[in-house]
């Protein structure tokens, strides 16, 4: 049985001309080969599946052919051609950054680059997926990528170049790659299953073509699963099976269902496309992505936009002519925001319904809202009510009104809400419908006066700019309820007061059922060193670890015991003979700063200079 070779690999092109989809780079590529204007260094970026790889290698084996011909390809029949094509061609090398992507094996290759060719004019590295590098990898590839060897060129593939740091873009002479259009894919397509003996229709091809989205690699696969899944005889309803695509067909029937507003047949017809094992998102984007190959015929000049097989584009055409396209606009509204809630909503069937339901009665909706032929956006109330509007006052009356106005805004506030009359808001009415009345005649500005309001049975005292004490503030504000906690006086530490505490500490850790802390605290020596600093001598390392994690804990139980937060502690270690402890783990803070003082005077002198003070 001869070995199964996949499409994508059997079918690869050796040569610029069998490039499909890229001919903006294969000519630029040749013509650089054939005027001997070769970059350094190349990035191929741009999405999977079209190319990249495959132009890197053909660029690679034709810039060392021996024998190139006048259109600037390959002769495929010198040495280099030929070893290329076997794979021992030494000129050539590949790597992988994506699982070679370390500092090492950028400096494993800039190693390489110093050996000259034995044989043919230049060594081609390609760097495959070259934005899975390491900044570090990037940074140590930069020079060598900037001054390369004469014979030492570069070529980067890669499909996010936004990853790319921007001192590699710009060493590199930069291709983009575009996704391959469905037709250059079908004629491909159609090329292969000639070579291959198979019986395919074109609108099967043409769905392969638009489920690959631009991907030659994807469509050439897809095209070997069908192959094998229909036995060698590619039809356009097993292509559909396959590849689990609703059918067009039902989108149509669908959308008749909805403008008639049949809201149960289009229920039902929503019912057999689920049976079927389509999801609620599947109907919605295919409806969406319907709706706007509809829209897109509704004009002969943006036709060819249409993204479907050639079988429906009449039909399509025929649709446009019937819907407007008010209605259309809308459908796609509704469906894109019921697109976008789906993922949030828990009854997912409910929800595609809903969205049927507002198709539905959409014409109605926009009937409705026409008027005369063109689309009414604000609904006019036609009734013989007065409408009440209020009476304008000139601005010269306002304008020679302002102080008095202020006045009476300024009295008023002054005014308790219970306490308020009606008197000066009468008196105010009546002096705007006297303005009004006469406006041409200058009003006295005799400011009005409001009435004098009760005092208040608990006057503010008012602020007479006066500093107060936080405490007088607090007073005045809590009163008799308000007391201050009296400060103790700080005790010094003595021996007695010391060690009951730390004999209380060390129940606590006991009945917390930490025993291997409270053993620690019960074997630990206590030495008062001054009367704010006190050393804890342990047996062991594993004891000093104990007694550090409950530093924070004990030093706030000794602080509140002797009101005295300066009190500080050092641990010291007393292995003994068991135990070789580093004198640095023996010593405390004042004992380790003496014995750098000893070693060094000049730390002495500096603290004494600066007039320091070091905390022991």
């Amino acid at each position: 049985m001869e070995n199964f070779i996949v499409s994508a690999r059997k079918y690869r092109p050796q040569n610029f001309n069998t490039v499909v989809g890229q001919s903006h780079i294969t000519t630029t590529l040749k013509n650089a080969i054939l005027n001997q204007h070769l970059a350094h260094a190349f990035l191929f970026c741009g999405p999977r599946g079209v190319g990249k790889t495959t132009c890197a290698r053909i660029l690679a084996k034709t810039i060392n052919c021996t024998n190139i011909t006048k259109e600037g390809e390959a002769c495929n029949q010198c040495e280099s051609c030929v070893s290329f094509e076997k794979g021992a061609s030494l000129n050539i090398h590949e790597l992988d950054a994506a699982s070679n992507n370390s500092v090492d094996d950028i400096r494993t290759l800039v190693e390489q680059v110093r050996f000259a060719p034995q044989a043919g004019k230049y060594k081609v590295y390609i760097v495959d997926e070259v934005h899975m590098l390491s900044t570090s990898a990037f940074n140590a590839f930069l020079k060598t990528l900037e001054e390369p060897p004469p014979y030492a060129i570069f070529i980067l593939a890669t499909t996010e170049k936004h990853k790319i740091l921007p001192t590699i873009l710009s060493r590199c002479q930069i291709f983009d790659f575009k996704r391959i259009v469905p037709e250059d894919t079908v004629k491909h397509l159609e090329e292969i299953v000639e070579k291959e003996h198979i019986k395919a229709e074109r609108n099967a091809l043409q769905l392969i073509a638009q489920k690959s989205e631009g991907c030659m690699r994807d469509a050439l696969s897809i095209l070997d699963k069908i192959v094998s899944f229909s036995n060698g005889a590619l039809t356009y309803d097993n292509t559909l099976e396959h590849l689990n695509i609703l059918d067009e067909g039902y989108f149509f029937k669908l959308l008749t269902h909805l403008t008639e507003q049949d809201l149960t047949s289009a229920m039902l017809l929503y019912d057999e496309i689920n049976q079927k094992g389509f999801e609620g998102d599947t109907v919605l984007y295919g409806m969406a992505a319907f709706i706007r190959n509809i829209l897109v015929c509704k004009d002969k000049a943006s036709a060819h936009l249409l993204e479907s097989i050639e079988g429906w584009r009449d039909q399509y055409l025929a649709t446009a002519e019937k819907i407007g396209t008010p209605y259309l606009v809308s459908a796609l509204n509704i469906l894109n925001e019921a697109e976008i809630q789906f993922k949030m909503a828990r009854n997912k069937r409910l929800h595609v319904e809903l969205a049927l339901i507002k198709l539905n009665f959409l014409q109605q909706a926009i009937e409705l809202s026409m008027e005369d032929g063109q689309l009414v956006k604000k609904k006019l109330v036609d009734c013989h009510y007065p409408i009440r509007t209020k009476k304008i006052i000139p601005l010269s009356n306002i304008v020679v009104n302002a102080e008095a106005k202020l006045v009476i805004e300024t009295a008023t506030t002054a005014i308790p809400a219970a306490a308020s009359t009606k008197a000066p808001v009468e008196q105010s009415h009546q002096q705007t419908q006297k303005a009004a009345s006469s406006p041409t005649k200058e009003p006295d500005a005799k400011p009005v006066v409001a009435p004098t309001s009760q005092p208040s049975s608990n006057p503010v005292t008012p602020n007479l700019g006066g500093k107060k004490s936080l405490l007088a503030v607090l007073q005045q504000k809590y009163g008799s309820e308000y007391n201050i906690e009296e400060v103790k006086e700080a005790i010094s530490l003595d021996m007695e007061t010391l060690q009951t505490c730390w004999n209380d500490y060390a129940n606590k850790m006991e009945q917390d059922l930490k025993h291997s802390v409270a053993g620690t605290f019960r074997i630990a020596t206590l030495q008062i060193e001054d009367p704010t600093h006190f050393t804890i001598t342990v047996p062991a390392l594993t004891a000093q670890k104990f007694v550090e994690q409950e530093r924070m804990s004990l030093m706030e139980t000794i602080w509140e015991r002797f009101q005295n937060r300066a009190i500080q502690f050092s641990i010291l270690v007393d292995a003994g003979e068991k135990e070789d402890v580093p004198l640095h783990l023996k010593l405390n803070s004042k004992q380790k700063f003496d014995h750098i003082a000893k070693q060094y005077p000049l730390v002495q002198q500096l603290k004494e200079r600066l007039n320091l003070e070091v905390n022991f």
